[in-house]
């Protein structure tokens, strides 16, 4: 009912609905006169046969016979009355059971539904609405980008120019407002001025048109773009971007970056101000097969191994945690720590069999070029012939589900295989392939939903990077928020204020990772950032802690301190 008023105006503003309005109106009116003139004749011939009824009574006759219930308790005895009678009965049958349902019908009620269905996909937002996201495409990167959104309290509206996919997605719980990508009163309508954001994931050429004529509106408001081709990056900047994104060449360069092909280097993934945050696999460098306490990386090095990668899975880092060929070590420190930890554990084994890349499209050829640019070989198997190139050796035309295609590749020799494709289902099927092949083998799976990240490592994949994840990773960050960075999958740097109980206690009584899994791993106060503070340090009550965890992690610290 709170939304009567809303459905009214909009019911009312629409012409052709009141046009429906007045003929409904008139047919009403038409009807009551000819009950009216019914009651009258009813009265006039009853007198005829000598009774005498009250208006009331003849009214109550016109309308039961009218509605066909025909009660009988008032009947007429001459042949006069009895053919008034069914000449009552027919207009009744006609005008109330046949021409005034269709007439409410087609006039009011269907046009009220549809008045309810604009109320639910409005047409604008307030005009007090600010700081808000404005997205114009609901795909699996929305999707993503929309549960992290939410989660941090952020409002956002999407875009959609269909009134059915509008009430498709209100069902679904996503807040919406209807109007065309290419109208700039769409923009004007969305409060576009007072955004915080506008990020656009359709293809490259709606693309250019939303950035075109957003930037017309507002000449401030941040334009985030994704792209497919090369080509339309300087395309995309010309027409008021101010990031464009190629997910592909961003996917392609984090699934390289997993693989194990003896390079033990740390490679920065998120910054946090003066604050980095890297990866490092340590397949071929002397730590493994050490526990995490006798590394002595903090000691040796200054920076702190904040949790590890496992077979997919993110863990936060303990002091006898065992460090394997598949362990990936996530390490936060200042440029000069990383640095120097390269300096000593960044060993090269020289690799001579190549990484196998199964799918030759845009994410397929990106890693091979990241692959490339580490100096590791590497053969791309693609089916689509369009997409391999003849003269290129490091091309393998074939399925990748036939095993003379894979052996071809270096099936039996590889130290890893990247899948790529943006067929879930077939990622799964190949991951389960080539983990019965190659059992030890390390297998990377690109996975286009996130729900199918849990399905891909039972599988058997031993990293699984959602295309959707990352790129609403990338475009969130791009919020520029100063609290919140999310630096892999699962896995967030969050800065708060100091919380009352933690304020005046050392870092080790106050066993925060012990007691949320959140790690503090730098503290801002009076203007320095002390980066990897001793565990004897004291939280000053004035200060910023900024920790690193997981989401369930970063929810347990929130419910014990009562921050957010």
């Amino acid at each position: 009912m709170k939304f009567l008023p809303t459905q009214l105006i909009i019911f009312l503003r629409n012409k052709p609905d009141r046009r429906n309005l007045k003929l409904l109106g008139k047919f009403l009116g038409v009807l009551l006169l000819l009950v009216l003139a019914f009651t009258l004749i009813f009265h006039l011939l009853m007198l005829r046969e000598g009774q005498q009824h009250s208006w009331v009574t003849g009214f109550y006759w016109t309308l039961t016979v009218m509605s066909t219930l025909g009660f009988g308790d008032i009947t007429f005895h001459s042949d006069a009355g009895r053919f008034f009678s069914i000449v009552v009965l027919l207009s009744g049958m006609v005008l109330l059971l046949i021409l005034f349902p269709f007439t409410f019908i087609n006039f009011f009620y269907s046009p009220w539904m549809k008045a309810q269905e604009h109320a639910r996909v409005p047409r604008s937002l307030d005009t007090a609405t600010h700081g808000h996201v404005v997205l114009t495409h609901y795909g699996p990167v929305t999707e993503a980008l929309i549960k992290k959104l939410n989660r941090f309290k952020y409002p956002y509206v999407v875009l959609v120019p269909d009134l059915a996919e509008g009430l498709r997605l209100h069902e679904l719980g996503v807040n919406v407002m209807l109007g065309d990508l290419d109208d700039p009163e769409t923009y004007e309508r969305v409060q576009v001025k007072q955004a915080a954001l506008v990020a656009t994931t359709s293809t490259d050429v709606i693309n250019t048109n939303v950035a075109f004529t957003v930037r017309d509106i507002s000449a401030e408001v941040p334009i985030i773009a994704t792209c497919s081709q090369e080509a339309s990056e300087d395309i995309l900047k010309l027409a008021g971007s101010n990031h464009v994104l190629r997910l592909g060449e961003i996917m392609g360069m984090f699934l390289s970056r997993r693989a194990n092909v003896g390079d033990a280097s740390s490679h920065v993934i998120g910054r946090f101000g003066e604050l980095q945050i890297a990866e490092a696999a340590v397949a071929g460098s002397p730590l493994v097969g050490l526990m995490l306490k006798e590394t002595r990386l903090r000691e040796q090095v200054g920076l702190s191994v904040v949790g590890v990668w496992e077979r997919g899975k993110f863990k936060a880092a303990q002091p006898e945690t065992c460090i394997s060929d598949t362990t990936v070590l996530v390490l936060a420190g200042s440029d000069v720590q990383i640095e120097k930890y390269n300096q000593l554990y960044g060993c090269k084994q020289e690799i001579t069999t190549p990484v196998i890349i199964i799918g030759g499209g845009r994410v397929g050829r990106a890693t091979g070029r990241a692959l490339m640019a580490r100096n590791l070989d590497y053969r791309i198997v693609e089916k689509m012939p369009e997409r391999v190139k003849h003269k290129d050796a490091k091309y393998i035309s074939g399925d990748a589900a036939e095993l003379e295609v894979l052996k071809k590749a270096g099936i039996d020799e590889a130290s890893c295989v990247i899948i790529t494709t943006h067929d879930d289902d077939l990622n799964v099927y190949l991951t389960i392939y080539c983990r019965r092949l190659r059992p030890d083998i390390q297998v990377i799976t690109r996975s286009t939903l996130e729900r199918n990240l849990a399905t891909l490592h039972r599988a058997g994949a031993d990293f699984v990077m959602s295309y959707a994840s990352m790129g609403a990773n990338t475009i969130f960050n791009l919020l520029k928020r100063s609290d919140i960075m999310m630096v892999a999958e699962g896995l967030d740097l969050v800065k708060v204020k100091v919380p009352k109980q933690l304020a005046g206690r050392t870092i080790a009584h106050s066993s925060v990772r012990q007691e949320t899994g959140c790690t503090i791993i730098a503290i801002r106060h009076d203007g320095s950032l002390i980066i990897n503070p001793v565990p004897s340090m004291v939280i000053p009550a004035e200060a910023e802690i900024i920790l690193i965890g997981t989401v369930d992690a970063e929810n347990k610290f929130f419910a014990k301190y009562g921050v957010h």
